[in-house]
């Protein structure tokens, strides 16, 4: 199973949202999500974090809050375990990404937003300010088959 951390930037109300457009055969192409990325050898969930929100945005994460873990399973991809976090402090200043285009949405608007539906269920738990969880995703192609939450 690939581990991956994703880190959704808060400030002011906002997400800073990553517009998946820039890379060939991407599995998220076109779909907004958090930033983060694979694990390195080696590598904390906490360490991945910090430096996947480093590498794509420019800006260093001064403090994580360790929200979740969700597990993918899909039939057409590899299985993932997802480390989640969110991040509101922060230094920096927002650099391009070579994997599509950063931009701040209110919170409000997130779901308006061409997402995974899988993604929908974390981030309504993300602003009920949920307890950490587990939540298993299974997909079919690009279609969510069924979501719940594990012990």
């Amino acid at each position: 199973m690939q581990k991956t951390s994703l880190i959704y930037v808060e400030q002011d109300g906002k997400y800073l949202m990553l517009h998946r457009v820039s890379k060939k055969n991407d599995p998220n192409h076109d779909k907004w999500i958090g930033v983060g990325g694979k694990f390195e050898p080696g590598e904390t969930a906490q360490e991945c974090a910090k430096r996947e929100m480093l590498e794509e945005t420019g800006l260093t994460a001064l403090s994580l809050e360790y929200r979740g873990i969700v597990d993918f399973y899909c039939d057409v991809a590899t299985d993932e375990e997802m480390h989640l976090f969110t991040c509101t402090r922060f230094s920096g200043t927002i650099q391009p990404c070579d994997e599509g285009v950063l931009e701040w949405v209110e919170k409000t608007r997130v779901n308006e937003l061409h997402l995974w539906e899988g993604d929908k269920i974390f981030l309504k738990l993300l602003a009920e300010d949920a307890p950490f969880f587990h939540l298993e995703l299974k997909y079919e192609g690009d279609r969510l088959a069924s979501s719940k939450m594990l012990p």
